[in-house]
């Protein structure tokens, strides 16, 4: 179903500009598609139970006795102990049945009824009721502080016929608020109910923007808060940083157990190194894994460098160190004996090796009458020999 709020007119936003708590049914907190909204049933099989939303997407089941055509969305007066209340129809028909099993709600008499449909003037009754949350919230709030109570009050919501409060408030030990009741009931002329939520329901009654830049899960569709530890981080080779590994309710993401089972299948053909790898050029650690590549690095202790290893080359590494061996390298297990490099220029290296010993061959040599042969400097005017 659309949302009247995204639309504009003009240059002012239209709808209830409540930026997603309007009655439209399209933007709301907890919203849910009826996807069997358009299969007919009978009117005598149809189940006549409710599901009723009310401020900060707070959820309750109501009996529809008088047969009221309802749609999403629908502002109703519903029965509450010792008065009424007005909230909007989220959910109705087959899906009721299944989400009441899901949260294992009996289907008996306590169940309370719809009374009608909510018309103009109760609307506005709601709004001028809705104008007292925010002044009474402060005033409790110094009121707690004057009597140094160690508790948090997150919340207020009044009942739409101005007789009731429900105080929201979260505490890491037990606290002693009756003195803070009766406080509270002669001040503001109205019967106080206080209520217990946990940190991560407290993010979801607040909501607000996670990191991922999506408004928080808790405050949109998730109901069930499962527990998150530091392993689901481990598994995923996260950094054990507290400050990324938080949400705004100051525990650990609920989004850490989203991929975790996925990560745990890949896992399983991971092999475990509990020790460095031996190898003859040192000890190599391991640094980092890449689960879903299957790629393990290793690094010397006395290097920088890291070098990426297959699991199946891991593996046969392990194996070695069981049989007391040890491979060359990461990479093989023995090294390879490379032949010399020839030299740069071989060919002109020989040449003038050749043309050397031919100039040593070449060499004259002195004539057998100890003479130097003709054209020398010190013969120049000897006599020929006589006949």
């Amino acid at each position: 179903m659309g949302c009247a709020c995204g639309t504009t007119k003009g240059t002012s936003v239209k709808g209830c500009q409540n930026n997603g708590t309007c009655g439209t049914g399209g933007c709301n907190k907890m919203n849910v598609f009826d996807w069997l909204s358009d299969m007919d049933q009978p009117a005598s099989e149809k189940f006549n139970i409710v599901e009723i939303r009310f401020k900060n997407g707070r959820k309750d089941f109501f009996r529809n006795e008088d047969n009221l055509e309802l749609y999403a969305g629908d502002p109703v007066i519903v029965e509450v102990p010792n008065g009424h209340h007005l909230g909007h129809v989220s959910l109705q028909g087959e899906l009721v049945r299944l989400q009441m099993q899901k949260k294992n709600i009996p289907l008996d008499d306590e169940i309370k009824k719809i009374y009608r449909k909510a018309n103009t003037r109760d609307l506005e009754k709601l709004e001028e009721v809705k104008k007292r949350e925010l002044p009474t919230l402060y005033r409790t709030r110094e009121i707690i502080k004057e009597k140094n109570l160690q508790m948090k009050l997150s919340d207020i919501e009044f009942q739409a016929d101005n007789t009731k409060a429900t105080f929201y408030y979260s505490a890491e030990d037990r606290v002693d608020f009756r003195e803070l009741i009766k406080v509270l009931a002669s001040e503001f002329k109205i019967r106080v109910e206080m209520r217990q939520i946990n940190l991560r329901q407290e993010a979801g009654r607040i909501g607000g923007i996670g990191v991922c830049g999506r408004e928080l899960c808790c405050s949109t569709w998730l109901t069930d808060f499962k527990n998150v530890t530091t392993g689901a981080a481990r598994y995923q080779n996260l950094s054990l940083n507290p400050t990324k590994l938080s949400g705004q309710c100051g525990r650990l993401k609920c989004c850490l157990n989203y991929e975790l089972e996925t990560y745990m299948e890949a896992l399983q053909h991971i092999p475990k190194v509990e020790e460095p790898l031996l190898t003859l050029q040192g000890e190599a650690v391991l640094q980092k894994t890449d689960i879903f590549r299957k790629i393990m690095w290793f690094g010397y202790k006395d290097e920088n460098t890291w070098y990426p290893v297959s699991t199946q080359r891991v593996n046969q590494i392990l194996e070695l160190n069981k049989l007391g061996k040890k491979p060359a390298t990461l990479e093989v297990d023995q090294e390879v004996a490379k032949e010399p490099i020839a030299a740069l220029n071989s060919d002109l290296v020989n040449m003038d090796n050749k043309f050397k010993n031919k100039n040593k061959k070449k060499k004259k040599k002195p004539n057998r009458h100890g003479r130097n042969p003709q054209g020398s400097g010190d013969n120049r005017n000897a006599q020929p020999p006589r006949s």
